[in-house]
């Protein structure tokens, strides 16, 4: 159980001094401690507290409160087990809800780092949902840089099936594009501050952060149509490749057509053929189709087909 005061920078304090200090404040619970104390609180939690791997962020309007719920991706492993967290809020302070300890760590790193010349229940909203997304421009950039290699790899032929990794990344893209989908939902929620626990002056921050998920979602869905681009791209490799070998198998099967002629010709079993009986024959009809194969080679090499 952790419990700040919402100063130039979060201040620890215990629970009965945020009652009646008349300073916003942040308060880290666990679900059972929630339980206990959600009374004292004045908020109703409209949520169905079970910690388990719920994979939705968004926010619900209550009468005397703003609650919901965070879901996110470990970046380490997009499609696995998520950092799930709820909260809710007044115009009092906010309260965090974990099982797991995340919450608490993202406001641990807020007290270390974080000094606020305004400070604010708005202002501590903004950083903690900053903190959540600050690692996901270089995650996105990394993977663009993968793909950027692969890209090359393809175009060397040093890539020549569709990796199954790629399915992998588009599919961590995809959770990522609805990740972000739920965040701006979330942020405009909070501009729209129905029930006026925010400053209208400091709705400026829950904007700014929409807009900058929204540039994420935007990358997310360009680096997934890459994704799709080069499976284009592998896919056409295969087809030159595969039209190369028929074209190879092609010209073989049409120098030897004359070949197979000229032995289906003499292989046949009539004794009125005067060439068998002449000293030349042979070496001549093997001149014949030494010349044949020469002349359909320089032919076919100035049709480009070799």
């Amino acid at each position: 159980m952790m419990f700040y005061k919402i100063n130039e920078v979060l201040t620890p304090c215990g629970a009965d001094e945020i009652e009646d200090s008349g300073t916003q404040y942040v308060a880290v619970l666990t679900v059972d401690e929630w339980k206990e104390k959600s009374e004292s609180f004045s908020m109703q939690m409209d949520l169905d507290l079970e910690m388990a791997d719920h994979r939705e962020t968004k926010a619900i309007v209550n009468f005397d409160s703003l609650t919901g719920s965070f879901s996110i991706p470990d970046r380490e492993d997009i499609s696995g087990i998520r950092h799930s967290f709820y909260f809710a809020l007044d115009e009092k302070g906010i309260v965090l809800i974990d099982n797991t300890g995340y919450a608490g760590e993202l406001v641990r790193q807020l007290q270390q780092t974080k000094k606020w010349k305004h400070p604010g229940l708005e202002r501590f909203m903004y950083d903690l949902l900053e903190k959540i997304i600050e690692k996901d421009l270089n995650y996105l950039e990394n993977l663009e840089h993968r793909l950027n290699y692969a890209e090359e790899r393809i175009i060397d032929e040093k890539i020549i099936d569709y990796p199954l990794w790629l399915n992998d990344i588009r599919g961590d893209l995809l959770d990522m594009r609805v990740h972000y989908e739920q965040l701006i939902d979330l942020g405009q929620e909070l501009e729209e501050n129905e029930n006026g626990f925010f400053l209208q002056e400091n709705l400026r921050f829950f904007r700014l952060f929409t807009e900058r998920v929204i540039r994420l979602q935007e990358f997310t869905t360009s680096l997934r149509e890459y994704v799709v681009q080069l499976r284009d791209l592998i896919q056409s490799q295969l087809d030159v490749r595969q039209n190369r070998i028929m074209t190879l198998l092609t010209v073989v099967a049409t120098i030897f057509m004359p070949l197979t002629l000229i032995t289906g010709w003499y292989g046949m079993n009539f004794i009125y053929m005067p060439e068998l009986d002449e000293r030349l024959a042979y070496p001549v009809i093997i001149l014949v189709c030494l010349a044949i194969v020469v002349v359909s080679l320089i032919w076919f090499r100035r049709r480009k087909w070799l």
